[in-house]
């Protein structure tokens, strides 16, 4: 049996993510945080109030073609893209 370090629970695969509620300061550490913890096929969405073209400049450094970025809804002060952990 494999033993996975945490547990995935969401059914659909996807988890929610909302960076308005996380210290400006510790959000990009969070964000990778929770990417890092994906396994491939899982999705998180991500909700700010604000488009973060910086982090997904990093995203895309960091993940490159590993994590896929899809805006579901880009208007201002409601912004919300699915990250996608891709299969290797």
């Amino acid at each position: 049996m494999t033993q996975h370090p945490h547990l995935h629970l969401s059914p659909d695969m996807r988890y929610l993510f909302d960076a308005r509620g996380i210290a400006k300061r510790f959000r990009h550490a969070a964000i990778f945080g929770a990417l890092d913890a994906l396994v491939p096929g899982e999705t998180m969405q991500f909700v700010n109030d604000h488009d973060p073209l910086p982090l997904l400049d990093q995203l895309r450094q960091r993940y490159g073609e590993s994590v896929s970025i899809n805006y579901v809804q880009r208007e201002p002060g409601q912004i919300v893209i699915d990250f996608m952990r891709m299969h290797n």
